[in-house]
């Protein structure tokens, strides 16, 4: 989990990059083709694929570039988001990596995999300065990582400033519908209050008692 995976796979070997950004830029209409880049950790790696993707639409005569946004699964990407964010069209924070990078456990270890848990306090106030530096340059903010199809922290992820959130296909009724009966005001009030405690339990709890599931 921590080797050439994501965008150091796309430095060591550009060829591949190259091949892949190329049948995405084949994609019709390129209007709806959204580019994600995983595994980031410092703005360069942003900026280099920025433009090489800049110089592959001019070699294709395009007039228009995909959206290019920036997987948040690193703790030093979602520190970095403000700066991430003025070069990105969009942050996806993937709550699986972040929370085995961020808590230092395996998410595949037997043994540790059920403390494995993205609700933790340290995970929300990475997501929370995530959408406030994305916020600082008008980005969205959305969330792809399994957190996004657990109803429970629906009402967090939104109060917290999240826009988007990518769920498992059987689950879009039941968020959605989740969604729906949520107050936002109230949801940005009680999820500050989330970030100071103590555990991924009580936050659970607290999101429970606050946002009970039927």
């Amino acid at each position: 989990v921590l080797g050439l995976r994501g965008i150091r796979m796309a430095q060591v070997r550009p060829e591949l990059l190259d091949q892949q950004l190329r049948a995405l830029l084949q994609v019709s209409p390129l209007a709806r083709c959204r580019i994600l880049l995983p595994m980031v950790s410092e703005v360069d790696e942003l900026l280099q694929i920025r433009q090489r993707l800049d110089e592959l639409c001019a070699e294709l005569g395009l007039s228009q570039r995909p959206e290019l946004g920036v997987m948040i699964e690193v703790p030093a990407a979602a520190l970095m988001a403000e700066q991430l964010a003025e070069h990105a069209d969009f942050l996806s924070i993937g709550t699986n990596d972040l929370s085995q990078y961020t808590l230092a456990m395996d998410r595949d270890h037997a043994g540790l995999a059920a403390r494995v848990d993205a609700l933790h306090p340290a995970l929300l106030r990475l997501i929370a300065h995530t959408c406030a530096g994305a916020a600082k340059h008008g980005r969205w903010v959305g969330v792809c990582g399994a957190l996004a199809s657990d109803p429970l922290a629906t009402p967090v992820l939104v109060g917290l400033g999240v826009t988007e959130l990518s769920v498992s296909p059987p689950q879009i009724g039941e968020i959605k519908d989740r969604v729906r009966h949520l107050d936002a005001a109230q949801c940005r009030q009680l999820s500050q209050e989330l970030l100071n405690l103590s555990s991924a339990k009580a936050v659970r709890q607290a999101c429970q008692h606050h946002w009970p599931l039927s």
